[in-house]
């Protein structure tokens, strides 16, 4: 009898409601003829990850009703305006006491990171103390894969825009870096101008 692989489960954080972008929610931007919600789902998934956690909070509503997301866990957090910090709670919580021993925390936002570079971080995982995130040309950004033994720890600090930048500070020493520039373009869709890259 094979043993069952560990769980690594997708924590897509997809809540914000595009402030800048004149209060229209980031998941429900549409790329390529789908919704970016559903773009980031299909990354998770393809990259191996299983289960998917999604976090909404602008319009959650509207996205669970417009959205395909199915065998999705879609988490609420009321708290969404304050920034990304609460999302990554909710998303945590969300996950305790399921069969995940990490995450692979993603961003709704981030098109041009797919899963090909989800699935170099993803590879970093070897057990609950496994700390990985995606570098560009040396510059650390998303994915980040966070083993269960952190989660208290990164909930502890998720505060505000922050999400977990002071945890990663702190644990700089014990973070996996995994070169994805050659695969991805980690730009964010933050303000007017940044629709031009979506198809």
């Amino acid at each position: 009898m094979t043993e069952k692989p560990e769980q690594v489960a997708g924590l897509l954080l997809a809540a914000g409601g595009g402030r800048r972008l004149g209060g229209r929610p980031k998941a429900l931007l549409e790329h390529r003829g789908r919704l970016l919600v559903e773009h980031a789902v299909a990354a998770l998934r393809a990259a191996g990850c299983t289960p998917v956690h999604v976090v909404l909070g602008a319009r959650a509503d509207d996205v669970r009703e417009r959205a395909a997301l199915p065998g999705c866990v879609l988490v609420d957090n009321p708290e969404w305006a304050t920034g990304m910090g609460s999302s990554l709670r909710a998303g945590l919580a969300s996950l305790r006491g399921t069969e995940a021993h990490a995450a692979l925390v993603s961003l709704v936002d981030q098109p041009g990171v797919g899963p090909e570079a989800m699935s170099r971080v993803l590879a970093a995982y070897t057990s609950e103390e496994s700390l990985a995130a995606a570098s560009y040309d040396g510059t650390r950004g998303h994915p980040v894969l966070f083993g269960a033994a952190h989660w208290a720890g990164v909930a502890a600090g998720a505060v505000g825009d922050q999400g977990a930048r002071d945890y990663l500070r702190a644990h700089g020493g014990t973070i996996t870096l995994v070169e994805c520039g050659d695969v991805a373009q980690p730009y964010d869709i933050d303000t007017p101008s940044d629709l031009d890259r979506l198809g």
